[in-house]
């Protein structure tokens, strides 16, 4: 390692993060500044990188968990080679701009996860790391092995404070991931004060408890950071490494350096007098000196060498493997299509009825025997989300080729390790909880939504239905929460057909992820109308299910447990009146206006909506005129169908306010 060209770029990357906050007048120097030289020894040496293949497979995963210091990986990517020039880094936090004020994995090339709320780039790691595992035991054989890569995090006193950090990290412990590198900046500083003022634990001691391998170094000496990144990159000893990097928040700044004021933008002011002191010509900006930027090319070019030599490598393994090279290349592609998958999927009978989560777990079983790279987890309910594969095995030390995940009672980490393994592009993740515990891992989903992750949410006990355990279980206002998350598409089957076209819909999209929320009690299959045409109908999000046969008089719509009422309500109110099924709000709402005419005509302003939950996002489909039989408090505490009765889900109502 050339050290002395390193620390250089090291003072230089601060030089950079101090002229991009400084343009800007916001941002945060302080992670940036006091782990440059963390930087410089991954970027400039460790890490196993090919700047002009970002997503070479067998690349090191490196996640700024810290996402507030942005301006460390945007000035190391640029560093690196990387398609990111200092023209975006002069544009820092400007419109249009390609380095954000937090990473964002589809706006930089080489960013491979969208972190900034502290603790989920921990939980991401931990799912980058379950992925490789898996597909190292998957894809690797005797004569080539293609896969031996490691992820490495970078985090600070946030990211390990936040729950989600210490569920994610019991649970690689746990699994032994030994392939994972987590880089603690201890700098005892946070946001608002000395670190001291709000934590007082043994970090070491904490994580050697829970199964993690910890070295203690000083996060500002080069060959001290080399040394321990080399030891835990060849130490596959089933331990996940820590190494706790002492280092000076805001370094290179005296005025700010080592207190809570260098956290953020406060020492912008000072930098021209720091920037003299670290080397750097006076009066320049975004100075990158010619060997340090030499270097950096000569690097990229050996890397590109080391590419090019796995590249061969992969082409041997390709002939000698073409039925393992053709499902990780399907894989990767991703491109199931929902047509596919239905026809996996054996109607049910005419006459049948069962709970959505027990038609779910059949589906899921029958899709998963033709898409080998869908795999799935629960946290600590499989019993009862009924999503376990039952030819797929147990991922664990012992197995990681298994394909069910056990999280744990563990469901932010849940969430946010899915969004790992979905980031790492491998394999295709779900996840299951009852949906009320949604809230416990809202922050994974809507970061799943905003980076567009085809992450399947599989949340059962979907509304008062759940009866006995009572309130605190019934999610009455998380179906209308979880709607309003942009880009998560919310699927509430009614039976077993819209429940095939619910699993089909969410593992075929490849812009974002699908939640579906299923039902413990059993729901009558609504077999008036053809299977086919209730599937077709789900995959736009809303159809009718029962047509008027004379002059339209009104409209009765629901969604889940509440459309056989619907249905059964239409029977008595007559042949002028039309049953709609709307399983998803928002797959409806991209549908042609045409289409949502037809099924919704204008004219027809007599309309009712009843749903076992909040009525608020109702309003937009029935119109000032229209009526929503809702549920707008908490539940009760007793058997389901006395809950249903008890606050008005019956088709009784339906007719009642059809008068």
């Amino acid at each position: 390692m050339n050290q002395i060209i390193l620390q250089k770029a090291a003072n230089e990357a601060r030089g950079l993060a101090m002229d991009a906050v400084h343009k800007c007048s916001s941002g945060h120097l302080g992670l940036p500044l006091g782990a440059a030289e963390v930087g410089a020894v991954l970027f400039g040496e460790a890490l196993q990188l090919a700047p002009d293949a970002p997503k070479w497979l067998n690349r090191d995963r490196f996640v700024l968990s810290a996402g507030h210091g942005s301006m460390f990986i945007y000035s190391w990517l640029h560093l690196a080679g990387f398609d990111l020039s200092l023209k975006e880094l002069e544009n820092f936090r400007v419109l249009g701009s390609h380095a954000p004020g937090h990473p964002e994995s589809f706006e930089t090339v080489g960013v491979e996860c969208t972190t900034g709320p502290l603790g989920q780039g921990v939980g991401n790691a931990v799912g980058f790391a379950l992925s490789g595992k898996m597909a190292a035991a998957k894809y690797n054989t005797a004569e080539h092995a293609i896969l031996d890569h490691h992820v490495v995090a970078l985090a600070g006193d946030g990211c390990l404070q936040e729950g989600v950090a210490r569920e994610a990290v019991a649970f690689a412990g746990h699994q032994q991931l030994d392939n994972l590198i987590l880089i603690y900046d201890s700098n005892d500083v946070t946001l608002d004060a000395m670190a001291k003022l709000t934590q007082s634990e043994d970090t070491a001691a904490i994580y050697t408890a829970l199964g993690w391998e910890v070295q203690t170094i000083d996060g500002h000496d080069l060959a001290a950071v080399l040394k321990a990144v080399q030891h835990a990159k060849q130490n596959d000893n089933g331990q996940p490494k820590l190494i706790i990097a002492k280092t000076i928040i805001g370094k290179g700044i005296p005025e700010v350096a080592g207190t809570a004021k260098g956290h953020g933008e406060g020492g912008a002011k000072f930098i021209d007098a720091a920037k003299l002191a670290l080397g750097i010509p006076v009066g320049t900006h975004f100075h990158v000196s010619d060997d340090v930027r030499a270097y950096f090319n000569d690097l990229k070019s050996k890397r590109a060498t080391t590419h090019a030599a796995w590249e061969k490598t992969f082409s041997a393994w390709s002939a000698a493997n073409p039925g393992l090279a053709a499902e990780l290349k399907s894989a990767r592609a991703n491109n199931l299509k929902a047509e596919d998958l239905l026809k996996l999927i054996p109607e049910a009978a005419a006459d049948s009825k069962a709970a959505t989560r027990n038609s779910g777990g059949e589906i899921l079983n029958s899709i998963a025997k033709a898409v080998p790279h869908l795999v799935t987890g629960s946290a600590d309910l499989f019993g009862s989300t009924k999503n376990y594969l039952k030819d797929g095995g147990d991922f664990g030390p012992a197995n990681r080729k298994g394909r069910n995940i056990w999280f744990g009672i563990r469901e932010h980490a849940m969430g946010a390790i899915c969004n790992g393994i979905a980031y790492d592009g491998l394999f295709l993740p779900s996840g299951a909880t009852f949906l009320v515990f949604a809230d416990y891992c809202r922050p994974s989903i809507r970061l799943a939504a905003l980076s567009r992750l085809p992450v399947t949410y599989i949340f059962t006990h979907d509304s008062i239905g759940v009866g006995e355990d009572g309130p605190t279980h019934q999610p009455v206002e998380t179906i209308s929460g979880l709607r309003v998350i942009p880009n998560l598409d919310v699927i509430r089957p009614a039976d077993s057909e819209e429940c095939a076209a619910a699993f089909a819909a969410a593992l075929s999209r490849h812009d974002g992820p699908t939640l579906l929320a299923l039902s413990r009690q059993d729901l009558p299959n609504q077999s008036g109308l053809a299977a086919e045409a209730r599937r077709q109908g789900t995959l736009r999000g809303g159809y009718v299910l029962v047509k008027e046969t004379n002059a339209l008089t009104g409209i009765l719509l629901a969604t889940g447990s509440e459309v056989q009422h619907a249905v059964e309500a239409a029977k008595t109110l007559g042949s002028g009146v039309r049953v709609v099924s709307l399983p998803c709000f928002e797959r409806f709402a991209r549908q042609p206006q045409a289409y949502r005419d037809e099924v919704l005509p204008p004219s027809c302003t007599k309309r009712i909506a009843m749903e076992a939950g909040v009525s608020d996002l109702w309003w937009k489909y029935v119109g000032t005129t229209g009526k929503v039989l809702g549920i707008d408090r908490f539940g009760i505490s007793a058997p389901g169908g006395i809950v249903m009765k008890e606050l008005g889900m019956t088709p009784g109502h339906f007719v009642a306010a059809f008068a």
